[in-house]
């Protein structure tokens, strides 16, 4: 609250009591001017009502009448009215009154005072007169006749009672307006005060004098020199302080800065105005840390406030201080770049970089062989190879990057690995020790300029992994005690680093043994496809993504992609499992829905038996079965990306495969499959995740850029397809295993399929013996006639006499087998056993088994196909006649 004590309270009084006078005579001012306005108004009012009147036709012939009175009193109450006067006399030039709103007083005479006389002369006029009922405005006006002689005075007359009323009417509006100003400025004012309350803190005026004399003491008393400077570069006010620090002269005040022979350095900062903070300049013999600041002031040129402060004590600790504070600076960039990869080398590269030239001239490092391949040292040992040089020029002659060293005993880098603890080395030019290590070498170190050496040994786990060699030169000064403790942290913190590298190096090494042993080195021999692969281990290390490529009976061949997430041993290891898995499955002949089932079993069970919680869980597969007769392809995947395929005509597309869940996650279930027809000379494309994806782009983006690198690969072998894919799409560095297997499709020539309908006639059977023997002819295969006749005979016997129709023969001759297909549609399952020697039957299988290189059953929505396959390079010579007696005995007897 505004307080009449405060300067505040004062102010605003004294304002209100100014605006109160300058409202009050503001108003009289306007009240007597509309008073004498108003007068005036009537003045002009009643002189132009009776010009208006007296130079009305008819006027001159009314009053030169007989009976003037009776022809001008009408017309003057009608002007009277219209025209808002009082009243309008008609006088004659005689003093009698023609008309007049009283009617007792027309024909009397009028006080012929001066105004009338004045009229009847001829001179018009206005003048006011006091009468009982008020003041009154009257005019006097002749009537001239043609011949310019007067005939009459006419006379309006208006109260100025009316016009004190106008005025009366006026004034409410004009004391409101007088009253809102008061009102406005009143608030300003009280805006005006509170604002000043708050900048004095309701300080009175002796209270404020005492206040500028206390801030004008502590001004002159603080340890801190202040200067304030005018926009125009004269010093308006020193304290006492800055008069010491500057040894400014008594009349400095009011001088030019540049005038008062300060260093130039300060007139300089001090006269430009511009913003500083803690600039350091030197006064004498004083080092002065000078702020600076611009105050602009209203109305005038901007100026500068200034602090000084002497630091010259403070000099030397701010050094220590900004030695301490570099050093901790180098630890934290030590924490930050060492051990950036899990690489030994280049960890310790990063610790001969990074303190280069913060902390010394020149690094080396070196490591225990072991330590290099991933091992831990068994012993300690003084023979080291150099892995790492850093230094401010290239060029210096210490052992290069690759020499195994064998530090003599006296050498202090190998005391230091002895005794576990850093050696310093001041003066190397009186290192008798060192300089027998290599004389020649140690010459030519010091003529070059290298003059002090720190070597502190890379312990981790109590264990010496190598040398830390900090060597400092030229003009550098050479290394003291104090030095020692920030190269042993140095030290030991690359330390860490490096034996954390060496023991990824070493389970890399054996992840990736086992990958290379897990995965197939070479592609197996079919001809249903022409097939390569990439692989590629993450910059993590080898990981879980294998692919394979298994052959399966009919020419038939099945393509594998599959990824285990996460890399490492264990990866590895189950990822080896998996390719196992999905090869015995293959060898079930199963369809592709139905193996990925059985794996997804399988990784559910060996996730719920894993004791150390490290499951796979998130293994992926993709299974697809090419058959060349049929030219069509069978996919099903779990979890896994879809495939590829590019037409002969060079069109890339993504085939719609339906997606399951990843293994061991699909519970109950079911897998789908997709089937698609393949053209001859297609390419089958499946590749893993980390092909497509990456933190640079997303799995749109990845196809979209495969789609384009595979249109590329028109005509092109799946080598060179691979290998376009690879310089492609390959990250720089890539964050995923990847796998890729093309595959270019082949069609199986129609003329080397041969199949029959077989009827439920053991009859038929020699009829489909000698067709079979006829189509072996025809394709030059003589030589395996015999056995493809007792395979065929066995296998057709059975299925009429176990089997149910439809029963169907099919031969194929892919130039290195011969495949015999015998479909019925039945589902019971062939077993070869042991006959014994008074057995009837059982034996036709049996021979089956030794004549074919393999034979198998496969089964299906309609039944089962029961398959051999006899290879057409390494047949074995045509049984002999004595054999072929004894074998046709048995043909009646076989069973399956």
């Amino acid at each position: 609250m505004v307080s009449a004590r405060s300067v505040a309270g004062q102010v605003f009084l004294l304002q209100l009591a100014v605006v109160v006078l300058l409202v009050a005579a503001m108003v009289v001012t306007l009240a007597v001017q509309a008073r004498h306005q108003g007068t005036e108004n009537a003045r002009d009012k009643v002189l132009s009502v009776a010009e208006a009147f007296a130079n009305s036709p008819g006027i001159v012939q009314a009053l030169d009448s007989r009976d003037p009175s009776a022809v001008l009193q009408p017309f003057t109450e009608r002007a009277q009215k219209r025209s808002g006067v009082d009243a309008i006399v008609v006088i004659s030039t005689d003093g009698i009154r023609y008309t007049h709103p009283d009617p007792h007083r027309i024909g009397k005479h009028v006080v012929k005072g001066d105004p009338y006389r004045k009229a009847v002369r001829g001179t018009a006029l206005t003048d006011s007169e006091v009468t009982p009922l008020g003041v009154s405005v009257f005019a006097e006006v002749p009537v001239f006749r043609p011949d310019g002689s007067v005939a009459g005075v006419v006379s309006p007359e208006i109260k100025v009672k009316k016009v004190n009323e106008a005025v009366a009417g006026q004034l409410p509006v004009l004391f409101g307006a007088a009253g809102g100003a008061v009102a406005l400025v009143a608030g300003g004012s009280a805006l005006i005060g509170r604002r000043l309350l708050r900048q004095t803190r309701g300080l009175g005026p002796a209270e404020m004098t005492r206040m500028y004399e206390h801030h004008d003491a502590v001004l002159h008393a603080v340890r801190e020199g202040v200067l304030i400077v005018g926009g125009d570069g004269r010093l308006l006010l020193a304290n006492d302080e800055a008069r010491r620090l500057l040894e400014l002269p008594a009349d400095a005040e009011q001088r030019q800065i540049t005038d008062l022979g300060l260093p130039p350095g300060a007139a300089e900062l001090l006269s430009s105005g511009r913003t500083a903070t803690d600039e350091v300049h030197l006064a004498g013999d004083r080092l002065l840390a000078v702020n600076v600041r611009p105050v602009e002031h209203y109305g005038g040129p901007v100026g500068s406030v200034a602090t000084l402060r002497d630091t010259t004590e403070l000099r030397t600790l701010a050094g220590r201080a900004e030695v301490a504070r570099e050093r901790l600076q180098l630890l934290y960039d030590a924490g930050v770049r060492i051990g950036t990869t899990l690489d030994v080398v280049r960890t310790a590269e990063e610790l001969a970089e990074m303190v280069v030239p913060q902390f010394t001239d020149f690094v080396t490092v070196e490591l225990l062989d072991p330590v290099l391949r991933g091992e831990e040292p068994a012993e300690a040992s003084t023979e080291m190879r150099r892995t790492a040089v850093s230094g401010v020029r290239g060029d210096p002659p210490l052992y290069p990057v690759g020499e195994l060293i064998r530090f003599a005993s006296t050498n202090p880098i190998a005391a230091g690995a002895a005794g576990g603890h850093a050696v310093l080395e001041s003066d190397l030019a009186d290192s008798d020790g060192w300089r027998a290590q290599d004389p020649e070498r140690a010459r030519r170190v010091l003529e070059y300029g290298i003059h002090s050496l720190i070597s502190v040994p890379l312990q981790a786990r109590g264990v010496v992994l190598g040398m830390a060699n900090f060597w400092r030169a030229d003009a550098s000064p050479p290394f003291g005690e104090e030095d020692l403790s920030l190269s042993e942290e140095l030290a030991r913190r690359a330390a860490l680093c490096i034996d954390n590298a060496r023991r990824y190096t070493r389970e890399h090494t054996l992840a990736a043994t086992l990958q290379r042993s897990l995965l197939p080195r070479t592609l197996p021999e079919q001809t249903a496809v022409e097939a390569a692969h990439r692989y590629l281990p993450a910059q993590a290390g080898a990981g879980g993504d294998w692919f394979d490529v298994i052959p399966l009976p009919g020419t038939r061949v099945a393509l594998v992609v599959g990824d285990v997430v996460g890399h490492g041993l264990h990866a590895a290891a189950t990822m080896g499992r998996l390719r196992t898995s999905v090869y015995n499955f293959s060898a079930l002949d199963l369809a592709p829905d139905e193996l990925l089932s059985h794996l997804d079993e399988l990784v559910a069970h060996i996730d719920h038996d894993e004791a150390d919680g490290q499951g796979v869980t998130g293994a992926t597969c993709l299974y697809a079965i090419y058959d060349p007769v049929s030219g069509r392809c069978t996919v099903a995947r779990s979890g896994h990306p879809g495939p590829a395929l590019v037409d002969p005509d060079g069109t890339v597309t993504f085939p719609d495969v339906p997606v399951s869940p990843p293994l061991g996650l699909g519970g109950s279930l079911p897998f789908e499959t997709a089937e698609f027809t393949v053209s001859e000379g297609s390419q089958l494309v499946l590749y893993t995740d980390g092909l497509i994806e990456d933190r640079d782009r997303d799995l749109d983006t990845g196809i979209e850029q495969l789609r384009t690198a595979l249109a590329d690969c028109v005509d092109r072998t799946p080598e060179a397809t691979c290998q376009t894919v690879f310089a492609t799409m390959l990250p720089e560095r890539p964050r995923d295993d990847i796998a890729l297997l093309v595959a270019r499709t082949h069609l199986l020539d129609p003329a080397r399929v041969a199949d029959w309908e077989v009827p439920s006639d053991p009859a038929a059977v020699s009829r489909v013996r000698t067709d079979v023997t006829r189509q072996l002819e025809t394709w030059g295969l003589d030589q395996v006639a015999f056995t493809t006749e007792l395979i065929v005979s066995e296998l057709v016997t059975n299925a009429i006499r176990y089997g149910t129709q439809p029963i169907r023969l099919r031969l194929l001759n892919d130039r290195n087998h011969l495949i015999c297909e015998v479909a019925d549609g039945s589902s019971t399952s062939p077993h070869l056993r042991q006959v014994a020697t008074t057995d009837e039957g059982g034996r036709g299988l049996f021979l089956v088994a030794q004549f074919a290189q393999r034979w198998g059953t496969r089964y299906g929505a309609c039944g089962k196909v029961i398959w051999t396959e006899q290879s057409l390079h390494d047949a074995a010579a045509e049984p002999g006649a004595g054999l072929g007696d004894n074998l046709l005995d048995l043909w009646t007897d076989t069973e399956l």
